[in-house]
């Protein structure tokens, strides 16, 4: 008995002593704290948040059923009328991030919450709350809801312009719909444009495991800001490859102050069309190997380029001293700027390097689509159609991929993608739905006839 009480008190002892062990921080042999991101992520956790979407459904019969001839047949008695109400069923999850504390703003994805009737919004303290949509930017893809809520925690915003290739990232969301999960990595890449994902992109690219359901959560540095929304993935197989994008939130920021101030995003231009840099274009433009930028091919009359002195032909290499590489970055960098806005301007113009201040104007209705629209349709300029629905091609570069691929000035598009167009708007939308080929309705003339552009 007494071997026996000593085993316990060995063991009591010792459970406690493993115990003591457990409650002290993790150290290195030398004693030394081992780092953790455990403080950091009881600040922000509490900011990111589950959100549900929900839609109605009609309830209804097997239409069979209200065929006389069938419930004959099969002996099926006559069925009663089925007077219930519409049925909400769950359609969606994703994740969102508490940005205000006080006016209970919240941001996510666009795809997230479209066409939902409801949208719920749950916190990692259990409460839920039934959201408002203040308004969308569908071209970024980000969302802005509004809670009713007290005592919640908001993240800090980051600047995402200061992030470099190597920085270290934190993805918070809610993947598969297991609940809020944390994931690390690094920044892989910055600038990630042509994707063709959303109509604006310049996405921040980390191996940050993000997985469906993430969509809408936040990507975070190491003190905890904001620096990005977690909205995409390169999923061949359907999971995590290591290769996820996030909207950087200088761009989502932009988006979210008009919509909260007005419901809605107007985007200015500086009324020019543009091209990519090729290896050709260097070399018949003299270029140093390597040279990036973009081609200006079009000035508008009239617009705030032509008034500030951009011609055709200048090469722009970069805006308020950012490198411009690409027709995509260059939208970006105008994109998140208001109207009315003055921006610097840095081109190359028959080998010098100027400077301009070009101010940010109300958009047209006409787009010059050097790759602008779509890559397949450089060299074209399209207007909307004054006598009708449709889109009219109002010039057309020689010897451009719009002239090579069959369009004609004068030609009027009714048609892209199997979607009917009636303005610039509905037409830019219908291109993005394939970056490898267009499927054009045309009339011409007396004619009406179907394009394929590939």
């Amino acid at each position: 008995m007494k071997r026996l009480c000593q085993l316990c008190l060995f063991l009591f002892l010792g459970a406690q002593v493993a115990l003591v062990e457990a409650s002290l921080p993790q150290v290195d042999p030398e004693g030394k704290p081992l780092p953790s991101l455990s403080t950091m992520l009881k600040k922000v956790n509490p900011a990111v948040v589950n959100i549900a979407t929900f839609s109605e459904q009609q309830y209804t019969n097997n239409p069979l059923l209200n065929d006389p001839f069938f419930r004959r047949f099969f002996n099926i008695p006559e069925q009663p009328e089925q007077n219930r109400r519409p049925e909400k069923q769950l359609r969606g999850a994703g994740s969102g991030v508490i940005v205000d504390a006080e006016e209970g703003i919240v941001i996510t994805n666009y795809h997230v919450i479209k066409n939902a009737d409801e949208v719920r919004v749950s916190l990692i303290d259990g409460r839920h709350f039934t959201a408002k949509v203040l308004g969308n930017d569908a071209e970024l893809d980000i969302a802005i809801l509004k809670i009713d809520a007290k005592k919640i925690s908001a993240v800090k915003l980051g600047d995402s312009e200061a992030l470099e290739v190597g920085d270290f990232v934190v993805a918070i969301g809610n993947p598969f719909g297991l609940g809020q999960t944390v994931t690390t990595g690094i920044v892989s890449a910055l600038g990630r444009t042509g994707l063709g994902i959303e109509g604006y992109e310049n996405f921040i690219q980390t191996d940050a495991s993000i997985n469906p359901g993430n969509s809408g959560g936040a990507l975070v540095d190491l003190n905890g800001n904001l620096i990005g929304i977690n909205t995409a993935i390169i999923a061949p197989a359907g999971g995590n490859v290591g290769i996820g994008f996030a909207i950087p939130m200088d761009m989502v920021k932009s988006s979210m102050d008009q919509i909260v101030e007005s419901g809605e995003v107007k985007r200015g231009q500086l009324g020019i069309g543009i091209q990519d840099i090729t290896v050709d274009l260097q070399i018949a433009f003299g270029l140093e190997n390597g040279q990036q930028g973009v081609l200006v091919t079009h000035v508008e009359k009239g617009s705030q380029a032509e008034e500030a002195g951009l011609k055709v032909d200048d090469i722009i290499t970069a805006i308020e001293g950012e490198k411009t590489t690409s027709l995509g970055k260059l939208r970006s960098q105008i994109g998140k700027r208001k109207i009315g806005d003055k921006v610097k301007v840095t081109f190359i113009r028959d080998g010098d390097i100027k400077n301009l201040k070009v101010e940010i104007g109300e958009p047209t209705s006409a787009l010059a689509a050097s790759g602008e629209l779509h890559k397949l349709l450089q060299g074209a300029r399209f207007e909307e159609n004054n006598e009708g629905d449709g889109i009219l091609i109002s010039s057309i570069d020689r010897n451009s991929p719009a002239a090579y691929n069959g369009l004609r000035e004068g030609d009027i598009i009714v048609g892209t993608n199997k979607r009917r167009v009636r303005n610039l708007s509905e037409f830019s939308r219908a291109l993005q739905m394939d970056k490898d080929k267009i499927l054009l309705r045309v009339v011409r003339g007396r004619a009406a006839f179907y394009l394929v552009i590939q």
